[in-house]
């Protein structure tokens, strides 16, 4: 198989040009093999009519031997003929020197003559056309036209090889510009400045990928940092406590408090690697196993419930608007209003109601989201309020307790879910929350449910 795109075309254009050819050349050759036999007929015809003319001259002097001389003067210089001509008892009468060697080739037309001398008697003339020098010729001709049918073929293919070769070299120069890219210059684009226009669209998009590309790195290198910022900070606290504990003797209260601080680290550290775990999950494909269920709004207000003593403490309250019916993952969808919940909290003025608008935002889709009031986030921040290890507060002042994966979940369960997450800011009130569809596909387990490994 050709794997090269310029011999697959040079080939095509081979055997097209090969049958163009033979095609062309058939009609040539059926052309002048029936211009041919055409000519031979006429021929045949015209001497027809002189032997019959020259046999009624002879039938008025009733002298038979003056018709075979004439028949004679008739036949001289006419190699390519033979003329018989026998009487009512077949017996021959007259008949030329020679013979035709093979009367395969040979056209011939049989009619009858006054026969001289015998007055109401008709002899029969026979005459035959050797045709073995058209078919020759005709021969000749095949061998021409085929000969030049697999030549042509040949040139042409050899040409629109070489053209096809100049024709794709934009695609060799995109290539070589491709190759000269790498993660640290993914910022650069593909020049298509000197493209063909079927090469555009391609160059457009590459360089949109590039673009993709490189906010990825970005992104990328930003989730290092904050990885290693956020687990750094609990593993020096372990080190610097647990090397000061080995330095000296403590009494047994200090080190029960020295190990309960561990003990919170490591559950820290543990959340933030379940929580990468999920993510990982999410974004490499998996869904919801999701089931019927007849009530968000009943979901939304156990997870409500859960937070009575939180959002107490804070001096909030919570209400539920709106319900929907469809088919999800309830411990998702918990987790997510949790997280949601938990943001909201952190966020929300003093003396104010957190509220889950639960809705229909189409026929197939839902919108669960949760409202709270504080202060205004710029539109530059609100847009990266999902990305990984991500606040809002620079400072990191409420990072104690929230390590800024939180939303990034939310995104999560709702790919998960097959839907999005949404966020808007305006008036001091921020809504976030996830779209999906009110119908998922149960692959009878197949998808797995993320939330009962982790």
């Amino acid at each position: 198989m050709l794997n090269s795109l310029s011999q697959r075309l040079s080939l095509w254009l081979a055997i097209q040009t090969l049958l163009g050819l033979v095609l062309m050349s058939l009609i040539v050759y059926l052309a002048i093999s029936d211009h041919l036999n055409s000519r031979q007929k006429d021929a045949l015809a015209e001497k027809q009519d002189l032997v019959q003319h020259l046999a009624e001259e002879a039938d008025k002097t009733g002298n038979i031997v003056e018709l075979q001389h004439k028949l004679e003067d008739f036949l001289a210089g006419h190699h390519e003929l033979t003329l018989e001509v026998r009487d009512a008892a077949n017996k021959i009468q007259f008949s030329s020197n020679h013979s035709l060697a093979d009367a395969n080739y040979s056209n011939f037309v049989e009619f009858a003559i006054p026969f001289p001398g015998h007055a109401g008697e008709a002899a029969t003339a026979l005459i035959r056309h050797d045709g073995r020098l058209d078919a020759e010729l005709l021969k000749q001709l095949g061998i021409t036209l085929a000969s030049v049918s697999v030549i042509g073929a040949l040139v042409v293919s050899l040409v629109a090889h070489a053209l096809v070769r100049k024709a794709l070299k934009p695609v060799d120069d995109l290539a070589m510009q491709t190759a000269s890219l790498n993660a640290t210059s993914l910022t650069s684009q593909l020049d298509g400045s000197e493209q063909p226009d079927e090469l555009q669209p391609l160059v457009i998009q590459f360089n949109k990928l590039f673009k993709r590309l490189s906010a990825s790195y970005r992104q990328l290198d930003h989730f290092n940092a904050d990885v290693a910022h956020e687990l750094n900070t609990p593993l020096t606290t372990l080190i610097t406590s647990t090397e000061l504990a080995l330095r000296k003797p403590q009494d047994k209260e200090v080190l029960h408090d020295l190990l309960g601080s561990n003990l919170e680290e490591l559950h820290g550290m543990s959340g933030i690697v379940r929580d990468m775990l999920f993510l990982s999950q999410a974004e490499s494909g998996s869904r919801a196993r999701c089931e019927l269920v007849a009530s968000l709004a009943a979901v939304a207000i156990e997870v409500t419930e859960y937070y009575e003593a939180v959002l107490t403490d804070a001096g909030l309250t919570s209400s539920v608007k709106g319900d929907a019916a469809g088919q999800f993952d309830v411990q998702l969808i918990k987790r997510a209003l949790s997280n949601l919940l938990s943001n909201a909290v952190n966020y929300a003025a003093p003396a104010t109601d957190i509220t889950i608008n639960i809705s229909e935002t189409s026929d197939e889709q839902i919108s669960i989201a949760v409202e709270n009031v504080g202060e205004t986030i710029p539109d530059n921040k609100v847009n990266r309020i999902f990305d990984r290890f991500y606040r809002v507060d620079s400072s990191r002042s409420r990072g104690e307790k929230n390590h800024g994966l939180g939303l990034s979940i939310v995104a999560g369960i709702a790919q998960m879910h097959g839907g999005a997450p949404f966020a808007h800011c305006s008036d001091n009130k921020t809504t976030v929350g996830l779209r999906i569809p009110k119908l998922n596909i149960v692959s009878n387990g197949n998808f797995s449910r993320a939330a009962d490994r982790l």
